[in-house]
């Protein structure tokens, strides 16, 4: 017999999940309250991507004559710069939406979708009307939304979340960063390129990251113009003269800053969505962190699943909740999945690349566990130095019999870079399975293997290690 999933939600996790399904058989009803694409495609890994491009291009023209070329007279506008972001995610957008449209066996029902029980749901449809969904599993997919601090003054016209800031067609003069996480830093770099005069505030910056990483990063976002405060939090937020003020106290000494900007962009975290779902009807166990899951993703009530931002397992990445929905359905429908979910790529959309998998230094440490490590610097690496962006490094990390453990790589094009990486980790490769494998000259590819290499200090373009006397 033919099995109905029922899927709350059409971002990432859930479109995804819902063409797996119907690709094995099953009768799908994916029901999304605002548009197919969710956070990621609407209002966030899409169009930031789409001003980070922006911001690259305008970065490329300030340096034009570094690579001697005059260019003049160019500006940017705003009004345009918003239309093309608009037009990218209609693009993306649209062809989600036809490509579910190309499932005979998917229904995409619009409207807001809540449980009268564990097998049932009922939907608010946008026309006014409702609708009763019966399935036998249903899966809870309906990611997170930007999160304001409980900072005073958070309330005040102009202090905003990434949702809003997305939606201007201006770019502020001034604009104050709180937080040093992915979305702060994005939004602070690519911002910077677009004219603003940015000012970042962190209580740390990329606290899940390599350490080393972070502190190399930090100086890059200086150099970038960008003025960076860490260790610090916001304590209050003031309006004076149509200007905003944020009071700022250090963490680790007694002293407070004060800094003014147009727009204050709150960039501390996201909360899952989890408001109006009826989970305390159907018995579904939540936090703040969100929904309770097992292993399976299956939560307190049997045959209803939470994946994405949505469950506590605190993963807030596309492509994790896409891997999440795939795994799901196909244990679901009887197969077998074969997906590492333990390995996934975070990458960060700073005009210095940053990108990461598998453990940290940091990490293994707090294990006991043993552990070698290689760095390459992108200025050894001939593709960096044509490219003018020759900053940055290659850091593996492996164990003592040179199984590779962790990729971490801040520099130009790091988030293309990272997938050597989450390929040989993900299938417990060896440091021999990178170097036997020739790459491509000139290539930003060779600093990775370079990097490998040097595991055993075989790397070619690294100046040899004194030997100890």
């Amino acid at each position: 017999m033919t099995k109905k999933i029922a899927i709350i939600g059409a971002g990432p996790g859930g479109y995804v999940a819902a063409i797996r399904a119907a690709q094995l058989g099953a009768d799908v009803a994916l029901i999304e309250n605002v548009r197919v694409g969710g956070t990621c495609l609407n209002r966030g890994c899409i169009p930031t991507k789409t001003y980070f491009t922006n911001a690259k291009i305008l970065s490329d023209m300030r340096r034009a004559s570094e690579f001697g070329i005059e260019v003049d007279g160019f500006r940017l506008n705003g009004k345009a710069l918003l239309k093309r972001k608009e037009e990218v995610v209609e693009n993306i957008v649209g062809g989600v939406e036809k490509l579910i449209s190309s499932y005979k066996n998917i229904e995409l029902i619009e409207g807001k979708a809540s449980f009268e029980n564990a097998n049932t749901l009922k939907v608010s449809l946008k026309n006014g009307e409702e609708k009763t969904v019966a399935a036998d599993y249903i899966i809870i997919a309906t990611g997170s939304s930007a999160q304001m601090t409980e900072t005073k003054g958070v309330d005040l016209e102009g202090v905003i979340t990434s949702d809003e800031l997305l939606e201007l067609d201006e770019i502020p003069e001034t604009l104050i960063v709180v937080g040093g996480g992915v979305i702060g830093l994005e939004f602070a770099s690519i911002y910077k390129e677009l004219g603003s005069n940015v000012i970042l505030l962190a209580s740390r910056i990329l606290k899940d990251g390599d350490k080393e990483i972070a502190k190399r990063l930090t100086p890059t976002l200086k150099k970038q113009g960008i003025e960076v405060y860490v260790d610090i939090r916001a304590k209050e937020i003031i309006k004076e003269n149509d200007k905003l003020k944020v009071i700022a106290k250090y963490k680790e000494k007694d002293e407070e800053i004060t800094v003014e900007g147009n727009y204050v962009l709150i960039a501390s975290g996201r909360a899952p969505n989890v408001e109006g779902l009826g989970l305390d009807k159907v018995g579904i166990e939540y936090s703040p962190k969100g929904i309770k899951v097992d292993e399976n993703f299956e939560t307190t009530v049997p045959h209803v699943f939470a994946i994405g931002d949505v469950n506590s397992r605190g993963i807030q990445l596309a492509h994790v909740a896409s891997a999440q929905g795939e795994f799901v359905v196909e244990r679901i429908l009887g197969e077998n999945p074969d997906i590492n979910l333990d390995v996934y790529p975070s990458c960060v959309f700073t005009m210095t690349e940053v990108a990461q998998v598998g453990f940290t230094e940091e990490k293994l440490k707090e294990m006991g566990k043993e552990y070698k490590v290689s760095k390459f610097m992108f200025s050894a690496n001939g593709k960096a130095v044509t490219l003018g962006e020759a900053e940055g490094i290659v850091k593996i990390i492996a164990s003592p019999d040179d199984t590779i453990l962790g990729v971490h790589i801040l520099g130009p094009h790091a988030n293309d870079l990272i997938h050597e990486g989450a390929l040989a980790i993900a299938n417990k490769l060896d440091a021999k399975a990178i170097t036997r494998t020739i790459h491509a000259h000139p290539t930003l590819s060779e600093a990775f293997s370079e990097a490998t290499l040097g595991l055993d200090e075989k790397a070619i373009h690294i100046v040899p290690k004194r030997k100890k006397k």
